[in-house]
């Protein structure tokens, strides 16, 4: 079942992806659904998960604290590492923005993959739940994946070739559990610092870019409906 599972990982994070492709002259509203989507992983999934984790651990201050540096640390990556500007003249595209926004989420799928496999391991009611959680924002993870190359400048073929590490990502994230495992502790660490670099990525990147030179009421919408949607999903998946 695990490798079901994993298989299973992949093919949904390659049709999300796919989809963001297909609807690349729509991509305003894409970049609107995926910005709520991203901010609803983060709210929804890696928060609370982070604080049922870390609080055994820590301090609720201490998990607030660790998402916090999560969000100013990623700050800090884009704004002098990657030298973000809101410039959309070609010219002064950061490619590596997209670059680096792709490797962050394909890093996020593989520990998901780790949070399915130790689920597993726990019990098969456990991981079915987590599997569900992750296979539903894996479509999200794609449709992301896809919107940060081709928002920098990227062109559809380095798109596809984040697309396919995003997608192995949780699949090598499983199967890795056969071999090895983290503490607890540490994976609560890990999803608070996600956590909070997720959040900078929806409101400070993804949603301003998607306001760009576009109908703010569309992709406004679109936005909610990616809150919503991630929403829903993960309460359907926890039940």
């Amino acid at each position: 079942m695990l490798y079901l599972i994993a298989l299973a990982t992949f093919c949904t994070t390659i049709l999300g992806g796919l989809f963001a492709l297909r609807l690349k002259d729509r991509l305003h509203l894409i970049l609107g659904f995926s910005a709520g989507a991203v901010i609803g992983v983060a709210f929804f999934d890696l928060i609370p998960e982070a604080m049922e984790i870390g609080t055994s651990y820590f301090s609720i201050s201490a998990v607030s604290s660790l998402i916090a540096i999560g969000f100013v640390a990623y700050m800090l990556i884009d704004r002098i590492v990657l030298l973000h500007d809101h410039s959309h003249d070609e010219a002064t595209t950061r490619p590596r923005r997209g670059v680096f926004g792709a490797l962050s989420l394909s890093l996020h799928s593989f520990l998901d993959g780790i949070g399915v496999g130790f689920a597993f391991q726990i019990s098969t009611t456990l991981g079915a739940v987590v599997a569900v959680a992750v296979l539903a924002h894996n479509f999200s993870d794609g449709i992301n994946t896809v919107n940060f190359i081709l928002k920098n400048g990227g062109g559809a073929k380095q798109a596809f070739r984040w697309l396919l590490v995003d997608a192995c990502a949780p699949l090598l994230g499983i199967l890795s559990t056969l071999f090895f495992s983290v503490s607890e502790m540490t994976l609560g660490i890990v999803l608070a610092l996600f956590a909070g670099s997720f959040l900078y990525i929806g409101a400070s990147d993804l949603l301003p870019e998607s306001h760009h030179e576009h109908p703010v009421r569309w992709t406004t919408f679109m936005t909610v409906v990616g809150i919503g949607t991630l929403y829903v999903i993960i309460q359907l998946a926890g039940m």
